[in-house]
């Protein structure tokens, strides 16, 4: 048996029975892990952050973020075509990076 001061306290989880239907309640659920899941899976085919080879310190979270706000900024980017497409014309395309980078500008100035 583990020691009190090594126990880890799970987090309590209330739910008022008659204020939400358990109907609702699952479909709420449901819907938040379907955005968790669809941004798992953009995170890993898009970008292959399944292979990243960082793991070191700080590192996997840095890049984690970083992944993210290139989806978010290419998301954001009005023309056609699939992420990976936007992804990858940023790499290829200074003049396209400056494009979806001034997004993120005119983002802070709002």
């Amino acid at each position: 048996m583990r020691s009190p001061a090594k126990r880890r306290r799970r987090p309590d989880i209330t739910c008022s029975a008659g204020s939400v239907a358990p109907e609702r309640i699952n479909a709420i659920v449901q819907s938040h892990w379907g955005i968790e899941n669809q941004l798992h899976w953009v995170l890993d085919v898009v970008m292959d952050e399944g292979q990243a080879g960082n793991r070191k310190d700080h590192g996997p979270h840095n890049l984690a973020l970083l992944r993210k706000l290139a989806l978010n900024l290419a998301k954001l980017e009005p023309s056609k075509g699939s992420m990976r497409g936007k992804l990858k014309r940023a790499g290829w395309d200074n003049a396209f990076l400056a494009q979806i980078l001034a997004q993120f500008a005119n983002l802070q100035m709002r």
